[in-house]
């Protein structure tokens, strides 16, 4: 699917039929992508300069996998966080089991904590959370009553926190202490997805502070610049695109995952795969969770 001539295109980087791709993840330690099947409760790790796949199967739902500093995996299960050394070894974190609740989307503040979501199967009101989980496991509920906890992502000086509630239709941006911790303040809104073009999910945002945001049942990822306009639209093969992440050399390459479920095969081929945008602007490095 790449272009001949002018703007890139989004190309196949891995073809997949993921039941729910999410969560992108560039480990620049390893040079690889990160990204999870929620429902098929796997971890999918891509190297795209030397074309080596790994899958990691876990016990439970896995909403995120994100790199962790002295190697392995730091993941949000349904039952809580946990971590998978470097050997494979696995061990909770942080264990918080609600019936009827698993992880969701999850995101590595600057300081190096998980900031972990949440939701109900049921996608009920307020069934949802978002949670600061810290490197040695002690946890503190940000923002509680959420229904579909889903992109988080901060500036590049980490000033800015940015947060999607699925069903709100809205991008919110907060203030966020530069030394960490589990405060933020001044929510408001940066941006409101019209009816009829999908609701926002997973974020990115880039060195120039605009939000990346993927559109599910909308078939696109759209950036918003820092005053909420809307700047680019990016329509994508596949009708619930979940999530995207900048990753590959440079950081230039926007990768986008995306989801088999509710969606008919045979007319949307690609769904489910891992997509990329070459060359779609500059990335910021992401942390490696501390713990």
């Amino acid at each position: 699917m790449a272009g001949t001539g002018g703007a890139p295109r989004i190309e196949v980087a891995v073809r997949h039929d993921a039941l729910l791709g999410e969560g992108p993840t560039w480990d620049t330690a390893n040079e690889r992508l990160i990204w999870v099947d929620i429902l098929s409760s796997r971890v999918h790790t891509w190297d795209p300069a030397a074309g080596r796949r790994t899958v990691l199967a876990t016990e439970q739902h896995v909403g995120a996998a994100k790199p962790r500093a002295g190697g392995g995996l730091v993941v949000n299960l349904r039952d809580g966080v946990g971590l998978y050394d470097a050997d494979g070894s696995f061990s909770w974190l942080h264990r918080d089991p609600v019936p009827g609740r698993r992880g969701n989307d999850a995101a590595v503040a600057p300081d190096g904590a998980l900031w972990a979501g949440t939701m109900a199967y049921d996608e009920h009101a307020g069934g949802g959370t978002l949670t600061r989980v810290a490197p040695d496991g002690s946890a503190v509920t940000v923002l509680p009553e959420v229904t579909v906890s889903n992109g988080t992502g901060w500036s590049s000086d980490g000033r800015l926190m940015y947060y999607v509630d699925t069903p709100t239709r809205r991008i919110d941006v907060f203030d966020a202490p530069r030394a960490g911790g589990p405060g933020v303040t001044g929510r408001r809104t940066l941006a409101v997805i019209e009816e009829g073009a999908g609701f926002p999910d997973g974020l990115t945002v880039d060195a120039d502070g605009c939000v990346w945001v993927a559109l599910w049942g909308g078939g696109a990822v759209r950036r918003y610049t820092p005053d909420g306009r809307l700047d680019r639209t990016v329509p994508v093969p596949a009708v619930n695109t979940t999530a995207c992440a900048f990753g590959g050399p440079g950081l230039r390459d926007l990768y986008i995952t995306t989801a088999r479920t509710g969606t008919d095969p045979a007319a949307q081929p690609l769904a489910g795969s891992l997509l990329v945008l070459p060359d779609a602007g500059q990335g910021i490095g992401q942390p490696p969770f501390a713990g």
